[in-house]
């Protein structure tokens, strides 16, 4: 909650510019009196030195403050208390497929593509509060790691025990996208999207890539495909020691299907994104955070005191304080 103070009618401080005139008036008057009531002996008057004389100014001054306090009244000062409530309108439904083959353990990112897409995809999850979130995972094959959840933990958990060798060889995009279609068709999110991503071609799997993408059109499912992999050559898992478990590396050329990729995300009116680096990657993720908002409205309530009661009564206090002491105290020198 926010506290501000504010005058409701401020146009009326400009009577503040009176003041000094009015003070002006006051004391020409007093000064003229003076010489009025001036004659050549002062004996008879030595009252005048008094303290009770040279004090009557309070008396103008009073009025002074109290038409200040006046004006401060008129203005009516006030204390503003806004107070901020906010509408989360039902979030959007993401499925995260990802791409586990033996190519994404390739070391063109650091420490490798796939541990440096967990990362980005924790701190995406982190990014997005009011979404549900699941997370579908292939090679040659295809699983739902987590079905949609709101649970934020569960999903960046189930990210961080990704790891290659869970699923058969090779690359089914299509099944991988099937899987996440299919994790999605019963959501009743106003926005449903698909986070596609990986790092070769299509060459395992029985559904057809632009069979699933057919679906994901027809549901209205908006799919982000994104390439990951450097241009050129890239230390590939070659080999593994059968003793150690220690892969061998080597370079290979990088081929990855952009023409399919482009397809999937043009079809569903989504984008594709290509991926050569651990910062290329992140920006990425950043864009997709971006263009995937989930609405929330913001409501201000605003609750009014009014201060003008205290200045007035002030004001009256002033005005019956000077009435007074003019008619006793300061009565003889009036």
């Amino acid at each position: 909650m926010l506290n501000n103070f504010e005058f409701h009618s401020p146009e009326f401080l400009w009577l503040f510019a009176l003041i000094p005139l009015i003070a002006l008036w006051f004391f020409s008057s007093r000064k003229k009196e003076s010489t009025l009531l001036s004659v050549p002996s002062i004996r008879g008057f030595e009252g005048s030195n008094s303290i009770l004389a040279k004090l009557k100014p309070l008396l103008h001054f009073m009025r002074l403050l109290a038409l200040s306090a006046l004006i401060v009244g008129l203005a009516r000062p006030r204390n503003v208390s806004v107070s901020k409530k906010t509408k989360t309108n039902r979030g959007i439904d993401i499925v995260m497929a990802i791409d586990v083959s033996a190519s994404m353990l390739a070391k063109d990112l650091k420490p490798n593509r796939l541990e440096a897409l967990k990362r980005v995809a924790v701190d995406f999850v982190n990014r997005r509060p009011n979404d549900r979130i699941g997370i579908v995972v292939y090679a040659g094959e295809s699983f739902t790691q987590t079905p949609i959840t709101s649970d934020k933990s569960i999903v960046k958990r189930t990210i961080s025990e990704i790891k290659w060798g869970q699923l058969e060889g090779g690359t089914a995009i299509g099944m991988g996208l099937g899987s996440a279609v299919n994790r999605l068709k019963e959501s009743k999110a106003k926005s449903k999207v698909i986070i596609l991503l990986t790092d070769g071609v299509n060459n395992a799997g029985f559904v057809d890539p632009k069979t699933a993408t057919e679906l994901a059109k027809e549901l209205n499912i908006k799919v982000y495909t994104i390439g990951i992999g450097t241009n050129g050559m890239a230390p590939f898992p070659w080999a593994k020691d059968p003793r150690t478990g220690k892969l061998s590396f080597r370079n290979q050329q990088v081929e990855i299907d952009e023409k399919l990729l482009k397809f999937i995300a043009n079809e569903t009116e989504g984008q594709y994104f290509r991926a050569t680096g651990n910062a290329k990657l992140k920006e990425i993720y950043d864009e997709i955070d971006k263009l995937e908002k989930t609405k929330i409205e913001e409501f201000k309530y605003y609750n009014y005191s009014e201060q003008y009661r205290f200045w007035v009564i002030i004001a009256g206090i002033f005005l019956i304080l000077e009435f007074v002491l003019r008619n006793t105290i300061f009565k003889s020198f009036i």
